[in-house]
């Protein structure tokens, strides 16, 4: 039987002040998760959502190694984001720095993505801490997590497809 995908399905809790866990269980094994999570022309079929299309995909996947995505929205302007990997377990681990290019002058962020699989499928969890408050909050109004839900729909779909 063909796996299902899930949707709307992603949890966003604050854990402190300075922090946002996104935790989602996807039907799909963590390898295929890991694979459509870190190869550009599959994060270009998921990243974008239903916001607009993914123009750059550029990972380095690597300790030391920089990635960079940014998106043409629906309304025309662009969307872009780059970081750091800082530590890299295959198919579990991935610690990263985040910075949004649309504030250059805001401090990044750190996200930390675990994978862990039962019964063969996977739960992510990305905790993501921010420099302050101020700016964990901006990520929250800046419609983050509807995008989110969005995308990582897309993403158990692009994993599920995989298998």
């Amino acid at each position: 039987m063909a796996a299902t995908a899930t949707s709307g399905t992603a949890v966003v809790t604050l854990p402190s002040d300075t922090e946002i866990l996104i935790t989602r269980e996807f039907n799909a094994p963590k390898n295929l998760v890991y694979k459509a999570y870190t190869t550009p022309e599959l994060i270009k079929r998921w990243w974008a959502g239903d916001r607009g299309e993914v123009t750059v995909a550029e990972v380095d996947l690597r300790v030391g190694g920089r990635w960079r995505y940014a998106m043409t929205a629906n309304q025309g302007f662009e969307v872009a984001f780059h970081g750091e990997f800082r530590e890299i377990v295959p198919n579990e681990r991935i610690v990263s720095t985040e910075a949004f290019e649309g504030m250059p002058d805001a401090d990044e962020s750190m996200s930390t993505l675990v994978l862990t699989e039962a019964d063969g499928r996977t739960t992510l969890s990305i905790l993501s801490e921010y420099p302050n408050r101020e700016i964990r909050d901006m990520v929250i109004s800046s419609g983050m997590e509807g995008g989110l839900q969005e995308a990582y729909d897309d993403l158990e779909e692009v994993a599920i497809s995989l298998g």
